[in-house]
């Protein structure tokens, strides 16, 4: 019998290791500030980063990730870590729904990351809708961000967070994703309506820009009868995100003024969606999908090499 086809896969490191600081053209590591200082500050200065604002300017505009968030995951791949370490890292939304929030992008990467957002949806490129209930935003895999950018954040970053955090919802075993950013503006989107996700768990990202109200509510798990007595509101924090398990009921309030892109990552485990498709509630009927797909897989068999055998 003929093996597999060879899969190849790239290294986890994109947002951390061997950032290039074109300004002082020097590769770098990066950790946090304190790593960063201790290890190149003698550098750094010897090629003209030498005040205070020098060094606050390498930091928003060369580094992707926000410190807090490099902390948080760093710690998170620590032995010995748990989930009451971990929390002191975050923001603890609510406790009993298991919601949390912290900082994710630095300002100018958001900025940044909006520009390309926005030169993309006023080109003439074929695009598709975010999802069944958006119809305004972008798909990350068609802007091109979904490998270099997406993949690596949740392999590296996201996946020891949520193993912590979430570690009988799959969260120690994310292999896949559904990446898009939406965009509520006036004349287009401004709310949405109270749904679950297509994910076992979820993170979702303010981007920007300039915007009033438009808060997310979230009620109980979509299995509960009672899961939107209470509903808990949560505001919108540009660069921060809101992590919480795609069962969660959840929508968003009207916008008030102003304009908010969103960036919304669907982490899935197919050890755990594999028995139960979250979305009909059954055993999973597969069919041929691109990419990721709905993140299902299932164990191909092993196929015969005809030319041996003759």
């Amino acid at each position: 019998m003929a093996t597999a086809p060879r899969r190849f896969f790239r290294c986890a490191c994109f947002c951390s290791e061997n950032l290039y600081v074109a300004r002082y053209g020097l590769h770098v590591r990066f950790r946090g500030e304190q790593q960063l200082r201790r290890d190149y500050g003698a550098v750094l200065r010897s090629r003209g980063c030498v005040s205070p604002k020098d060094f606050e300017q390498l930091l928003e505009e060369d580094v992707a990730l926000a410190p807090e968030f490099l902390a948080a995951a760093e710690y998170s791949t620590l032995p010995g870590a748990d989930l009451e370490g971990l929390l002191q890292h975050l923001e603890t939304v609510s406790e009993e729904q298991r919601i949390y929030r912290l900082p994710v992008f630095t300002p100018l990467f958001c900025q940044a990351l909006l520009e390309e957002l926005e030169h993309f949806e006023q080109s003439d490129m074929p695009k598709g809708r975010p999802n069944t209930m958006n119809n305004y935003g972008v798909l990350l895999h068609e802007l091109g961000l979904d490998e270099p950018l997406v993949t690596p954040l949740r392999e590296r970053f996201l996946q020891p967070l949520m193993a912590l955090l979430y570690p009988d919802c799959g969260g120690g075993g994310l292999d896949s994703h559904r990446a898009f950013v939406v965009k509520y503006a006036p004349g287009q989107d401004r709310e949405l309506g109270c749904h679950y996700d297509n994910a076992e768990l979820t993170i979702n990202v303010a981007l920007g820009k300039t915007f009033t109200e438009g808060a997310l509510y979230f009620g109980g798990l979509f299995q509960a009868p009672s899961a939107l007595t209470k509903p808990l509101e949560v505001e919108h924090v540009v660069g921060q995100g809101i992590l919480h398990r795609g069962g969660q009921l959840h929508g968003a309030r009207p916008l008030g003024t102003g304009e908010r892109w969103n960036l919304v990552v669907w982490l899935r485990a197919s050890a755990v969606r594999n028995h139960l498709c979250p979305m009909c509630g059954r055993k999973p009927d597969l069919v041929d999908d691109e990419g990721f797909g709905d993140g299902f897989t299932r164990e191909e068999p092993p196929t015969v090499d005809v030319c041996v055998l003759t």
